[in-house]
């Protein structure tokens, strides 16, 4: 490693690259934080994507933070062509070490070999891009498409990459996106929850276990500052996140029906829009139960926040999740959660505790616990969601969490 690296390093005046499939979305609000905080720190950073995201942006911040990122699928046919061929002119056996490892597991993946000779070409594009702004490490998220052409940047001579995965998709289908070889050639891998680090394990060389370290999602100074807001006595509940089958909307629906047949009021506010939208409307319609359901649409980050604190408390009835920084956000402001039993989603929601933990896809747990919800006293919900806010406050504070990244790639450089 040169010496004016290793000067760089230790002063943390680094170069970091942000990169994933695509950015910003609305949905990325937590990873804007990340990218900030880091940025805040001393740290010149810059943003790329595989992609734009297609949808409208409402979030100023979202809108901003798109002036700033560079689509690697923008930059055009000649700059592709022209790109691939100085690579293998210039560096030709980095290009065929690359060439090899993208058929390896291009040929056992779910997307083919044709999609992973793409994401060389786009790889090629990356590691000019990221040599002319001399970047010192890319940091990669999600461990799927945008990791692989993270990898191959590196196999052709760009900067050390690191990447985080956050699950559940990326453990489902572990060997088909080949996990354990972009752990092998990265400098370390990040995961979002305890849970998250335990899974991993499992997909990678015993001898690259010491990578996988624990970074939290965090939520802004403001979540953690704020003086705690009176939870309303009302039968609003809100849910947050895209209208999709494996969010398990549909089962919410089914549980309004049944608490409405016992003559409870209840009104659930869905935050977001997806592919499921219709299917939950004409739902709803079905078991009479439109009244008590209200679609918000996509909302900007300050819109979900007065969702949720409009609300008594959070529901989050997914089949599938990470762990959702919706949660953190919601037990920050002092509001109790009701979610399913998946993944990391126990390390913030315990029953009795924090909120309601049940079983996915179970209609009958669900209508119980938002039963009891709605039964018990304020100031009972209030202590529940202290307790949360209390967890949050200590494991998912943005800043700090930025700071344990930041650390990792200061490390990691140190010892490349």
């Amino acid at each position: 490693m040169s010496a004016s690296l290793l000067i760089v390093a230790d002063q943390l005046m680094l170069k970091v690259a942000f990169l994933t499939s695509e950015y910003p979305a609305p949905s990325h609000a937590w990873m804007r934080r990340e990218w900030l905080a880091v940025e805040a720190s001393g740290v010149e950073i810059s943003r790329y994507s595989v992609r734009r995201w297609k949808g409208e942006l409402v979030d100023p911040e979202d809108i901003s933070e798109s002036r700033k990122t560079r689509v690697i699928l923008e930059a055009g046919v000649l700059a592709f062509i022209t790109s691939t061929l100085v690579t293998a002119i210039t560096s030709p056996i980095r290009f065929l070490l690359a060439v090899k490892v993208a058929f390896q597991i291009g040929l056992r993946s779910e997307r083919g070999l044709h999609r992973h000779v793409a994401y060389l070409v786009e790889a090629c594009i990356l590691r000019g891009w990221l040599r002319r702004s001399n970047v010192d490490h890319i940091h990669v998220h999600f461990g799927t498409n945008p990791t692989v052409v993270a990898m191959l940047c590196r196999l052709l001579g760009g900067p050390p990459y690191s990447f985080t995965v956050h699950g559940p998709h990326e453990f489902d289908v572990a060997p088909k996106i080949a996990l354990g070889t972009k752990a092998a050639h990265a400098a370390f891998v990040v995961t979002i929850s305890d849970y998250g680090q335990a899974e991993f394990a499992k997909w990678c060389d015993p001898a690259d276990r010491h990578k996988v370290h624990v970074v939290y999602c965090g939520v802004d100074d403001a979540y953690l500052t704020d003086v705690a807001s009176p939870i309303p006595d009302v039968p609003i509940f809100v849910c947050v996140g895209r209208l999709d089958p494996v969010k398990g909307q549909i089962e919410l629906i089914d549980a309004v029906e049944r608490i409405v047949s016992k003559d409870r009021a209840i009104k659930i506010v869905l935050v977001g829009d997806g592919p499921s939208r219709q299917a939950i409307e004409r739902h709803a319609r079905e078991l009479g139960v439109s009244d008590h359901v209200t679609f918000a649409g996509m909302a900007s980050g300050e819109e979900v926040r007065r969702h949720i604190l409009s609300s008594r408390a959070l529901v989050l009835p997914s089949y599938a999740e990470g762990l959702p920084v919706v949660i953190m956000e919601a037990l920050a402001m002092h509001r109790p959660v009701i979610a399913t039993d998946v993944a990391g989603v126990s390390e913030l929601v315990q029953t009795g505790k924090t909120g309601w933990l049940i079983p996915p896809g179970d209609v009958a747990q669900l209508t119980e616990a938002l039963a009891a919800c709605l039964e018990a006293p304020v100031e009972d919900l209030a202590a529940m969601a202290e307790a949360g806010a209390s967890i949050v406050r200590k494991r998912h504070h943005a800043s700090i969490e930025a700071g344990k990244l930041r650390e990792l790639i200061t490390r990691s450089l140190k010892h490349a």
